[in-house]
């Protein structure tokens, strides 16, 4: 009885046992196949040479999501220090320097483009924590004169940087395809400062923001411009005796040039 008992349950429990090695591989396949991104992102070009003739140039970015959602994009330029001075009267006749700011950690260039305005996505605490859009940089003021206010100042600064083409806001210019697809062209003016740029991809959903790709992109000198702008930084003293003699050697040619005619 007790033989025939245990054969009974072996038995009862064989069906068992094939169920779960037929599922266990399913399960593994299922567990090493690669999730899908939620936002992918990339530039046409990840390097911008400017030479001679430079005037600026437009990278595209392109990308896709899992689904519907709003994008807000952000470039940031290297960190700088930048002075933001505010010119006054002295006797009533003569504008002077007079108040001055000294900004520690100003993006030396920032744009920012979105599907839909910045305020129509995400409250203003997110994006105090991302620092996406002017007045939520934390940026860094000092040598602030006693009775001024940072604010004044910090306006000057991206007015001054807006009217050079290096701080911008551009709402409903980052275009989308069947709520999947997006793209933006990042322009770039012929004075843009060198350096590692970050390009910055932000997926909202439901007013926050739920992912997020960064991207770098390099803006260096290239050719001869380049290379006489590495000689005047590693040279400084050759390239400024080298820059009077030229001046020398062209005056005395203009001057010659003149007593003949």
């Amino acid at each position: 009885m007790r033989r025939k008992g245990r054969f009974f349950s072996l038995t009862a429990l064989l069906p068992a046992v094939l169920v779960g090695l037929l599922v266990l591989p399913l399960t593994a396949d299922a567990a090493n196949t690669p999730r899908e991104q939620p936002l992918v992102a990339d530039l046409s070009k990840h390097l911008v040479a400017i030479t001679t003739g430079f005037s600026g140039t437009d990278v595209l970015l392109f990308g896709a999501t899992d689904g519907p959602g709003d994008i807000i994009l952000v470039v940031r330029g290297p960190v700088t220090q930048q002075i933001v001075r505010r010119k006054g009267k002295v006797g009533g006749l003569m504008w002077v320097n007079q108040d001055y700011v000294t900004v520690e950690n100003a993006p030396s260039f920032y744009s920012v483009a979105s599907t839909r305005p910045l305020e129509d996505l995400v409250g203003p605490a997110t994006l105090d924590r991302h620092q996406i859009g002017m007045t939520h940089l934390d940026l860094e003021l000092s040598d602030l004169t006693l009775g001024e206010t940072e604010e004044e100042f910090r306006s000057a600064l991206f007015r001054l940087k807006e009217e050079q083409g290096l701080y911008s806001y551009a709402p409903g210019t980052v275009t989308q395809l069947a709520n999947r697809l997006f793209r933006s062209e990042l322009h770039f003016p012929s004075n843009v400062p060198t350096g590692t740029y970050l390009v910055e991809v932000y997926l909202v959903r439901d007013n926050d923001v739920v992912n997020a790709e960064i991207t770098p992109l390099i803006i260096g000198k290239a050719g001869f411009g380049a290379d006489l702008y590495l000689f005047a930084h590693e040279h400084s003293a050759w390239y400024g005796v080298g820059a009077i003699l030229l001046a020398v050697v062209a005056g005395w040619a203009a001057g010659a040039l003149f007593r003949r005619s």
